[in-house]
């Protein structure tokens, strides 16, 4: 007996300094292989979210009760998050599909990936937001140069210290850079969850309102696969600063800049900072000069 408590002891120590080495380093949490079951809890729906194929999977589905959603059981300030999904097929005006990262309360902060359905054979939109502080109104759109509903495709979030950079299938869409002259507010204080959901927003989501949902075509299911999460989930803000990941210090290169330039001359529709009717006295601050 006095063995097998000198060894719990041991056991409890050597606990208690891998915790302390964590806070000081930065608490990182990897889900690699995205098992479903171990990641995340379905949040709302009723039973219309469901995690299959031992946790390797799962569909969200929307009727005219409801919608569903999922959220992450971790919650991470700062990090690389990747999913995997395949939208809601055929006619799916009036749905919108979600992948986004977001904080709690009136002052939240939140990054959005949201896909807009369309009526058959017409293209989803990638609809992209950045909210800081609790104000948002940072949308940029795209088409991407492949069907959504046909496979699955990846979409990931990288967020650090210098900047928020969007990736569909690996090629960056989209960066959100941090200003030091602290013009624009950044995330770096609330940490986040992860969340998804499929749900009803046909009084703007296809053609601004002019399609709506055509019900008799629910369910529509999203799939999504895949999910793997890198951050850093220790307590406090200055252990997360500390961060030794590879996703704190990760940048675009040159290569990167390049293909990031292209993917916005021939994908992107909409770009808040060229909106003139929305801004006619000029864009805002974050659009003029993305300094570090």
């Amino acid at each position: 007996m006095a063995s097998s408590a000198g060894a719990m002891k041991t056991l409890v120590l050597a606990a208690a300094v891998l915790l302390q080495l964590l806070l000081l380093h930065g608490g990182i949490v990897t889900s690699a292989g995205g098992n479903f079951y171990q990641d995340v809890d379905i949040t709302w729906g009723d039973g219309r979210g469901k995690i299959l194929n031992n946790g390797q999977l799962l569909t969200l589905s929307m009727d005219r009760s409801s919608g569903s959603g999922f959220q992450s059981k971790a919650q991470y300030l700062y990090g690389r998050f990747d999913m995997q999904l395949k939208l809601v097929p055929g006619n799916s005006a009036g749905t919108v599909t979600t992948f986004y990262l977001s904080s709690q309360g009136s002052s939240h902060d939140e990054i959005d990936f949201e896909f807009l359905g369309n009526v058959s054979g017409e293209p989803y939109t990638v609809h992209t937001n950045v909210y800081t502080q609790g104000k948002g109104g940072r949308e940029q759109q795209f088409r991407v140069w492949f069907d959504p509903t046909a496979d699955f495709h990846a979409y990931s979030v990288l967020w650090n210290p210098a900047h928020i950079v969007f990736y569909v299938d690996g090629v960056p869409i989209r960066e959100f850079r941090r200003r030091n002259d602290g013009a624009v507010p950044f995330p770096t204080s609330q940490p986040m969850r992860v969340y998804a959901s499929v749900w009803d927003a046909e009084e703007w989501a296809t053609q601004g309102g002019r399609v709506r949902t055509d019900w008799s075509k629910a369910p529509f299911v999203a799939s999504y696969k895949g999910y793997a999460a890198a951050g850093c989930t220790a307590p406090d803000v200055a252990s997360c600063a500390r961060s030794n990941g590879a996703w704190m210090s990760q940048e675009l290169d040159s290569a990167a800049q390049e293909q990031l330039r292209r993917a916005q001359a021939k994908y992107m529709i909409y770009n808040y900072c060229t909106d003139k009717y929305r801004f006619p006295q000029g864009p805002p601050p974050e659009c003029s000069s993305p300094a570090n």
